[in-house]
């Protein structure tokens, strides 16, 4: 079965590794302490998001109609894209203004951890027929 979730959650795994590696060797020499720790926030989310992404893949194999699944999947996605992506742009390209994106990704991840757990939580009825 194939799933857009697990590859764009192995997708976004493989650059935040490359990012992450990139931050480690080529950045660190020239970015301050601070200015590395803002990048090593948008890494660390996006690493754990990108497993969020997968843990979203495979329980959507279990409700594949569930449209909550599929609505945290595309929030989840887009807050890594938000959240981790204007953080890597405000450090590398030096423009503050960027932070005001970075709330947004978070709402995006939080709205997506809620769904998933309302997922889990909410138990389907089934039809009954008289």
């Amino acid at each position: 079965m194939r799933s857009v979730f697990l590859a764009l959650g192995a997708l976004c795994a493989f650059v935040g590794v490359g990012m992450g590696a990139f931050g480690a060797h080529a950045l660190k020499a020239s970015l301050s302490p601070e200015s590395l720790a803002v990048y090593q926030t948008g890494v660390t989310y996006q690493m754990w998001h990108s497993l969020g992404l997968i843990t979203i893949a495979l329980v959507q194999q279990s409700i594949p109609d569930s449209k909550r699944i599929a609505i945290a999947g595309w929030l989840m996605f887009l807050g890594i894209l938000l959240f981790s992506g204007s953080l890597y742009l405000l450090v590398l390209l030096d423009m503050p203004k960027l932070g005001m994106i970075t709330p947004i990704g978070g709402v995006c991840f939080l709205i997506a951890w809620l769904l998933l757990c309302l997922s889990a939580s909410t138990k389907k009825t089934k039809k009954r027929y008289k």
